[in-house]
């Protein structure tokens, strides 16, 4: 699977291709595996979203989530679906998910990432407040200074005090 998925790296990487491009080529290496294979189409969908097809992504990110995939992809799939299903009006869905992988793994390689999708989630639902206080959160660790600060403001936002 090394050079199945450096080749889906290298589609990725290139930024010649436009996003049909993509797309085709990415679906032309998942057509070499199984068709139930999770990974392939967990990169089937990525193209898709990546393209603004996120209707098309959604059932394909279902699909590979349902079917299992390795920890640091379930995590991605996770993000993007629930970042998907936010574009496509399902903000309730999705800040679930989100929520859900943000608790999951605090100390995850793609905490902050899913801290950054969650509150994007919670500026939909009308929360800004609470997806300022998020963020800062997330963000206040990788501080050179002040991160103590940060932290504590945040934390008032979070709890009506700002």
């Amino acid at each position: 699977m090394d050079d199945w998925q450096d080749r889906v790296d290298t589609v990725w990487a290139d930024d010649t291709l436009t996003e049909t491009q993509v797309i085709d080529a990415i679906d032309a290496l998942a057509a070499e595996r199984p068709e139930d294979d999770a990974v392939a189409l967990f990169e089937r969908a990525g193209a898709r979203d990546s393209a603004g097809l996120e209707s098309e992504a959604e059932d394909l990110y279902r699909r590979a989530l349902a079917l299992g995939l390795d920890d640091e992809r379930r995590t991605r799939a996770t993000i993007q679906l629930a970042s998907t299903i936010r574009n496509l009006g399902k903000v309730d869905e999705s800040l679930a998910l989100l929520r859900a992988e943000y608790e999951r793994e605090p100390r995850g390689p793609l905490h902050d990432a899913a801290a950054a999708f969650y509150a994007l989630a919670l500026v939909s639902a009308g929360e800004a407040e609470r997806a300022a206080s998020l963020a800062l959160v997330a963000l206040a660790p990788h501080l050179p200074r002040y991160t103590r600060s940060v932290t504590g403001y945040a934390r008032e936002i979070a709890d009506g005090h700002a």
